[in-house]
């Protein structure tokens, strides 16, 4: 029996693996149209980095000014300001790009709406825009198309059936493997995280499913790649003196 089944299987899977490439393709497109015309919004309102060289205590100031409903966002921290590009991306999120680019083999183009949209959600709910960059790289490396066993899904890895309230009840079952859907509703989890638990810590190991861990392991290891793309980011201000 399953020698008879298992080319039915891969017929499956690959027919599977077909409909999500052609499905995650259209979306792409579409994002990226929709990250074109952020990076108008950013050119007009750039991103405030609070916590470059500050560390994760100013994250936790900024759950502290957030109130319910999650979508709520709190006054804007004061900071250095960052310089937006003409591509949409700040100067501090260009080398980030070039770091994940490097890291990752991904191409800098294929990363650019997702980083734009990291900006865009990050200055929309207070949370630094490093910091749902680094959730990226731990849950899926940048693959949009990312699915675990557990049914999380996309970039973020955020399991639909809990977040419907974020989501949206009528969204499609696909709905999360648009990476502009995808990185808003993980970054409403995160905050969600911080006014639950109030401090980035305990935010990110409620996000990673694992509050119940001592050593706090999935958000050091969370943080070690934030304090990566921090180094990234803070030598490409200052190549460019900006």
């Amino acid at each position: 029996m399953t020698h008879a089944t298992c080319p039915g299987r891969r017929v499956h899977d690959a027919a599977t693996f077909f409909v999500h490439f052609v499905h995650g393709s259209l979306m792409l497109t579409a994002f990226a149209f929709v990250a074109f015309v952020g990076a108008g919004y950013l050119l007009k309102s750039p991103v405030s980095y609070a916590d470059l060289g500050v560390g994760a205590s100013a994250a936790v100031a900024a759950s502290d000014t957030a109130q319910a409903p999650v979508v709520h966002v709190p006054a804007e921290m004061p900071g250095p300001k960052a310089v937006v590009s003409a591509v949409g991306l700040s100067t501090e999120m260009r080398g980030v790009r070039d770091f994940v680019a490097q890291r990752y083999n991904i191409s800098t183009r294929t990363l650019e709406p997702l980083l734009t949209a990291a900006e865009l959600s990050g200055r929309k709910l207070g949370i630094d825009p490093l910091l749902i960059v680094a959730v990226m790289a731990i849950e899926s490396s940048f693959n949009p198309f990312a699915e675990s066993n557990m049914g999380a899904q996309g970039l973020m890895q955020v399991i639909p059936r809990f977040h419907l309230d974020k989501i949206g009840r009528n969204a499609g079952e696909d709905a999360l493997f648009d990476p502009a859907l995808n990185i808003r509703v993980g970054t409403m989890v995160l905050v969600e995280g911080m006014q639950r638990f109030g401090s980035l810590q305990n935010a990110l190991q409620y996000y990673g499913g694992a509050l119940s861990d001592p050593n706090a392991s999935y958000a050091n290891k969370v943080l070690a790649m934030k304090k990566r793309l921090v180094t990234a980011a803070t030598r490409a201000k200052t190549e460019t003196g900006a």
